[in-house]
């Protein structure tokens, strides 16, 4: 014995009623075409047929895409079926029973043939020819030629909006489970204006038939009334005439409001929202058109032999809607505003409570203690401006998006301090005394007026707070007082300068190599990953960043790169190669007025660092051993050197030959990160070079 899944048994119960209604609603349709039908279930059929008709226009009127009323083919084929067997039942009860006079064929028929004739068949054939022409000639031709051009280019576009989706998929811009329903809705898209095109067949054809049936019930009504029921000509004439125009008129009713609700329908297009809404909107976007508009309109109304009135009340109309029409967009775009940053509120609150925004570091965030927020609260909005335009200064100068600075409050922080993080690591920490101005003062005099010594955080020169009220009393004497948002700002520029390296991320690195030219992008294929992987690159331009070395010029430094990148493996060789290809970028950004300054290697440790070298047997350099006395006592001949030449206002690099240039770096940046190492290869050509002196 055969056991039913109760599941596939309970779906089949629940959907047979559905599709017993449909089938035998299709099954009496075409019943009415074969058995003659009482005048009551006439009535109720017509009556049945324009509420459909009425139905459908609405929904097409306010669905909000032409997919969402995919199904309307096979309605209009079955509403299209309803008024053809109604016609047949109607003209088969018409010839039967038309000499008992209007009422023959039902209330519905004598109904309009009273009411829209007016009891005169002239004026009702005038009618019904102005319907047929308006349905067939303008509505019904018009929604079958856009159905025609809609269908043939969506089926064109398929293809492409394929690919389109495939090309998403792959680079992850949406998942597959949103390709898999874009690819759907375009198979439901092609698949609906196809059958659209056919669907629009059946109203020409509805259309036709109508005019051919009318035609037939006046002129088999007037032979059988003449030949079969003895009535005069006239008589005939008369009333087979208004009964069979008024079974058109009640034909082509929903005729036309079926063919106008197809029109609707593939018009629409592209067009998202209800019809109402997407009209209204789109015309209202333009209030001075509708101005223009209504004086037009008030301008005909003085015309000579036009009457004054209607024309001054509907200029009148639109003139007074073009000037409420803006106070509605403004309170709209208010409302849509205000919606989304109470969404965008309700976001950030539902994120904040997660235990992956916990695990989400930010990557640069500037913190306050509780003085210095409270302080701030008045120029956050002066802050985050000025944060913008630093950003902007390291696009232009380094050649990427540095991240974001998140500002946010701990109140674990002394009040008066400040921590600057890079990957949730503090990186700098600093006091920020509110109310009062920083004089920077190096080895120069000192202010007579009350103020505390403190550091410079930036450059760490020796400097002094004063109170805000003596800073017009210090521009007088000659210093220049900073405000403390510009000391905070200098000194969060300096971090994040001296911290590039750990701001390029794989992302931004991406990023970057997106948005280079065809041509250096099939030149970025020939060497990677083959030669150089992804992460190799990454670290080519962190050393060069950590050097303050600008990579705005990507594409030499992937010709660089391409060049040695089959015979060199190491980043640090590679950087040294590009360094030299980059001579003319680096003179000129370390150049002042065009002149180089520079400071040598004495002959003492020209020769410490180059007999710290260890090479192999092929010449490469393999190691760097100096003994931590030598490295001290570098490091104090330097420091001497450096500051003597700081404190002249003088701006210089160091100076030494390539294959010594990293390792001198590698010692020199933890006393000086700012001091430029360069080698002799990558002073470039025409720059003028001057010695300022050499360590000794």
């Amino acid at each position: 014995m055969a056991v039913q899944s109760p599941v596939i048994g309970k779906i089949s119960s629940e959907a047979a009623p559905q599709e017993m209604l449909l089938a035998v609603g299709v099954i009496l349709i075409l019943m009415v075409l074969f058995i003659p039908l009482p005048t009551i279930l006439i009535d109720l059929g017509l009556a049945f047929s324009i509420s459909v008709s009425i139905v459908i226009l609405m929904v097409a009127l306010w669905i909000q895409k032409p997919l969402e009323f995919s199904v309307f083919p096979t309605i209009l084929l079955i509403a299209t079926l309803l008024r053809l067997a109604l016609n047949v039942a109607t003209t088969r009860s018409i010839l039967a029973n038309g000499s008992q006079g209007v009422d023959a064929a039902g209330n519905v028929i004598a109904g309009f043939s009273e009411f829209v004739m007016g009891g005169d068949f002239v004026i009702g054939t005038v009618v019904f020819v102005i319907l047929v022409v308006v349905n067939f000639v303008v509505i019904t031709k018009g929604a079958t030629r856009i159905a025609e051009v809609g269908a043939r280019f969506t089926l064109d576009a398929i293809p492409g909006k394929q690919m389109a989706i495939d090309a998403d998929l792959s680079a992850g811009a949406i998942g597959e489970q949103e390709a898999r329903q874009r690819r759907q809705e375009l198979e439901e898209e092609s698949s609906f204006f196809g059958s659209m095109d056919g669907a629009s067949k059946f109203v020409r054809g509805d259309a036709i038939a109508g005019i051919i049936i009318t035609a037939v019930n006046v002129f088999g009504g007037i032979v059988i009334g003449v030949t079969r029921y003895d009535m005069e000509l006239g008589e005939a004439a008369d009333v087979f005439t208004k009964l069979s125009i008024g079974d058109g008129l009640v034909t082509q009713i929903p005729a036309l409001i079926v063919s106008l609700s197809a029109g609707l329908l593939v018009a629409k297009g592209g067009t998202r929202g209800s019809a109402e809404k997407a009209v209204f909107r789109q015309l209202g976007n333009y209030p001075r058109a509708i101005m223009v508009s209504g004086i037009v309109v008030m301008l005909l109304g003085v015309a000579p032999g036009l009457p004054f009135l209607p024309f001054a009340l509907l200029g009148g109309g639109l003139f007074a809607l073009s000037r409420s029409i803006p106070i509605k967009i403004a309170a709209r775009e208010a409302a849509q505003f205000e919606e989304k940053e109470a969404e965008d509120r309700e976001a950030k609150e539902a994120s904040r409570d997660t235990l992956k925004e916990s695990l989400r570091v930010p990557e640069l965030e500037l913190c306050f203690g509780k003085q210095i927020s409270a302080s701030m609260l008045k120029q956050r909005e002066e802050l985050h401006t000025r944060v913008g335009r630093l950003r902007r200064k390291f696009v232009e100068q380094f050649g990427f998006v540095v991240p974001e600075i998140k500002v946010s409050d701990d109140l674990s922080l002394p009040p008066k301090r400040y921590e600057l993080k890079i990957h949730g690591t503090i990186v700098a920490s600093e006091q920020l005394r509110v109310g009062e101005v920083l004089v920077i003062l190096g080895d120069g005099p000192q202010p007579d007026l009350p103020g505390e010594e403190a550091v410079e955080p930036a450059f760490g020169m020796k400097a002094m707070w004063f109170p805000q009220s003596y800073a017009a009393e210090l521009k007088r004497n000659g210093f220049t007082p900073v405000d403390g948002l510009s000391a905070l700002l200098t000194h969060v520029r300096e971090v994040v300068r001296n911290n590039l390296s750990q701001l390029l991320s794989y992302k931004d690195m991406r990023s970057l190599l997106g948005r280079l030219d065809p041509e250096y992008k099939r030149l970025l294929d020939e060497i990677s990953p083959s030669q150089i992987s992804n992460s190799g690159l990454q670290a080519v331009l962190k050393l060069l960043l950590a050097e303050r070395v600008s990579i705005r010029n990507l594409n030499l430094i992937l010709e660089a790169i391409a060049e040695v990148a089959p015979h060199v493996r190491r980043a640090e060789q590679l950087v040294e190669h590009v360094r030299m290809r980059m001579a003319s970028q680096i003179c000129g950004d370390l150049a002042d007025g065009g002149v180089l300054n520079v400071l040598r290697l004495g002959p003492r440790w020209d020769l410490a660092f180059h007999e710290a070298l260890k090479r192999d047997q092929n010449g490469e350099v393999v190691e760097f051993d100096i003994a931590p006395s030598q490295i001290e006592d570098f490091g104090k001949d330097l420091s001497k050197l450096v500051k003597e030449k700081m404190d002249a206002g003088q701006s210089f690099v160091l100076v030494t030959t390539p294959d010594m240039r990293t390792f001198v770096r590698m010692v020199t940046e933890r006393l000086w990160p700012t001091l430029s190492v360069l080698s002799h290869t990558e002073i470039s050509r025409g720059i003028q070079v001057e010695t300022l002196g050499s360590v000794s």
